[in-house]
């Protein structure tokens, strides 16, 4: 087989009888190749070698990646897969589907109307007072009181956080993954899609009990942290 007729592969999803709109995808339109009760979305004539090299290819096709994935989450489940993910044959991409067929269906099953949100932390940076005078015993009590004044405002910040991931995590008990950073807070929740109201309904409420974050609703996302 030709390195270009290798499987370029969007994602896996139940097999289904019902029709589905497929996207148009990096070159030409994805398929379906269907398995029992496990399909996958692919695309062919895609070689590595056209874009592994070239980093404008590479963000192009990143980004109409996450666009199929995208649209077609619109319709269906699915299991979304990295992307780069190719088979090097039908025969082995459906050997790999009958393999795997139990552990797809239980991670479908998983995730079935549920989406992916994601809640980002910015922090705010502590405001020293301007020192207007240095030296004498009046500028070194300053310095003292600045340091505790940053270290409570580090503690404070640090408590609203923890609160809010307990409050996320613990009262409304959803599934949650968190990527601490130094600049953000990025915590991806696990919801149900008739759910997402009530939480944006809460969102000023969170806001409100974290003055020193600005807090940043993402768009609803198949549930990649979560497969």
């Amino acid at each position: 087989m030709e390195l270009a007729d290798y499987l370029y592969t969007y994602a896996f999803l139940e097999t289904s009888h019902s029709p589905l709109i497929l996207p148009q995808g990096m070159t030409g339109e994805v398929m379906l190749v269907k398995g029992d009760q496990v399909s996958a979305l692919v695309e062919t004539g895609i070689s590595r070698s056209s874009w592994q090299s070239d980093d404008e290819k590479i963000v192009q096709m990143a980004v109409c990646h996450d666009r199929v994935i995208c649209e077609m989450f619109k319709q269906v489940t699915i299991l979304p897969l990295r992307f780069g993910t190719y088979f090097d044959s039908l025969e082995n991409l459906l050997r790999h589907l009958a393999s795997q067929e139990k552990e797809y269906k239980s991670k479908l099953d998983k995730i079935r109307d549920k989406t992916e949100l994601s809640l980002k932390l910015i922090p705010h940076t502590f405001q020293q007072p301007v020192v207007t005078q240095k030296g004498g015993r009046n500028y070194f009590l300053g310095k003292k009181q600045e340091y505790e004044n940053q270290k409570n405002f580090a503690n404070a910040q640090n408590s609203e956080k923890q609160k809010l991931i307990d409050l996320i995590t613990k009262e409304y008990n959803l599934p949650a993954v968190i990527h601490e950073q130094k600049e953000a807070i990025k915590i991806y929740i696990l919801v149900n899609i008739k759910e997402k109201i009530y939480l944006a309904e809460k969102f000023l409420n969170w806001q409100q009990a974290c003055p020193r974050w600005d807090l940043v609703w993402g768009d609803c996302l198949p549930p990649y942290h979560f497969i």
